[in-house]
């Protein structure tokens, strides 16, 4: 991170503004995904591979993830279907047992810290739906919403009864989202219901009220008329805020809309990758730069929180059960044992080094499409920037602090991180 001196200036052209009197929200922490599919691709991984790995993603001087995200069942990036439903109503952990947890456990213990989880369901038990499968979309039956709620809620009681420190849910992952994997369609007024009526009661009677619950879970696209026919004053208080994804475009201005209208509510952006059939594998800088774009104008328009994707995959990008491969910010080639940083990595450490958990927005203004740009008032009181170079041009942008300034050059698609 560079440390920019500023002196006194009347530069005009190439300018970006730095307002710090104007304030908007204060960011939580960054965090990624443990999923099975994660989790499996590291036990095959060695002890020093392995604390490589997990002192990047978890240390205070790295990237410093605060929370994982976890599937509630399985999901796509898993070795198969599953799911833990039983007539006893214990979950059965036995596949969470053999990967997930211990990745989990192994995180912790280089953090030095119980971390924060937010679990998200991606399908009912097949039995409760009306296609009668986890896959290919479907709707949870009537008859049943009380029974899921209950299973949801004994299974987020079960892992904190293995320790485990569960404090978000999301109530479905995807709802309008028919998938050739696990998925359930909801609509708002389903989620609604489900939500009001069956889900949260179910959290009052298993004693996990302070479990915060996140709305949408899915594309930006339609996030604010989610929150817009959801939250109301009967279920206000039930609703921590929304989760959304990256795969529909910027939508930057939904995010504007939901802090207009529910300004005390956190927005999350809780999953984004590159998936291999939208986008070419081989160019990993591009993909790099894709993300960092997305997440500063999130950032810039309300963001609170982000959780990546996967946080490892193998060399395929996988596993997947049904071949939905991936970028993640680090893949370990089985045959050459070999652990691989990606771009992204790099690019997502330079976030976290400049946003840090309890850091302010502070407004900015910029010349340019060609750049894109976000500053933050850190808790030591320091201000932090972060540049984009959007082009394959060299950039010289000059930063303006009230009366004063200071040049910078930004190599063609650079993100660059700056003190003040």
């Amino acid at each position: 991170m560079k440390k920019l001196v500023l002196c006194p200036g009347e530069t005009e052209k190439n300018v970006i503004n730095i307002y710090p009197e104007l304030r908007d929200q204060r960011f939580l922490g960054f965090g990624g995904a443990i999923t099975e599919a994660a989790a499996s691709t590291y036990a095959q991984m060695d002890d020093t591979q392995k604390r490589i790995l997990l002192e990047a993603f978890f240390l205070p001087e790295r990237m410093n993830y605060q929370f994982v995200r976890i599937h509630i069942d399985s999901c796509d990036f898993c070795l198969g279907q599953y799911d833990g439903y039983t007539e006893s109503g214990a979950p059965d952990f036995s596949r969470m047992e053999r990967f997930i947890l211990p990745m989990l456990r192994d995180a912790e213990a280089v953090a030095g810290r119980r971390i924060p989880v937010m679990l998200a369901p991606w399908s009912p038990p097949a039995f409760m739906k009306t296609n009668g499968r986890r896959e290919q979309g479907g709707k949870l039956k009537p008859e049943y919403f009380a029974a899921y709620a209950d299973y949801l809620c004994r299974y987020a009681g079960h892992m904190r009864n293995l320790g485990v420190l569960v404090n978000r849910m999301s109530l479905q992952n995807e709802p309008k989202a028919v998938q050739t994997w696990d998925s359930c369609v909801f609509t708002a007024a389903e989620e609604k219901l489900f939500l009001r009526d069956y889900f949260y009661p179910a959290l009052q009677r298993h004693g996990l009220t302070d479990v915060e619950i996140y709305l949408w879970d899915h594309n930006k696209e339609r996030l604010y008329e989610w929150m817009r026919d959801i939250i109301d004053e009967t279920t206000e208080d039930m609703v921590a805020g929304a989760c959304f994804h990256w795969y529909s475009g910027d939508h930057f201005e939904q995010l504007e809309l939901c802090r207009r209208r529910f300004p005390e509510k956190e927005l999350i952006l809780s999953e984004s990758c590159i998936e291999y059939r939208f986008y070419d594998k081989e160019d990993k800088v591009g993909a790099a730069q894709a993300l960092s774009h997305e997440l500063i104008g999130d950032l810039n328009h309300g963001l609170t929180a982000f959780f990546d994707w996967n946080l490892l995959l193998d060399e395929t990008g996988g596993p997947n059960y049904v071949g939905n491969f991936c970028l993640a910010p680090f893949h370990f080639h089985r045959q050459e044992k070999r652990l691989e940083a990606t771009p992204i990595q790099r690019y997502y450490e330079r976030f976290a080094r400049a946003v840090v958990p309890g850091s302010i927005r502070v407004e900015t203004t910029r010349f340019s499409d060609d750049i894109d740009a976000t500053a933050w008032k850190r808790p030591d009181r320091s201000l932090s920037l972060l540049l984009l170079n959007r082009t394959d041009r060299v950039l010289r942008p000059v930063i303006r602090l009230e009366d004063r300034e200071a040049a910078l050059e930004l190599a063609p698609y650079e993100l660059a991180s700056a003190t003040m």
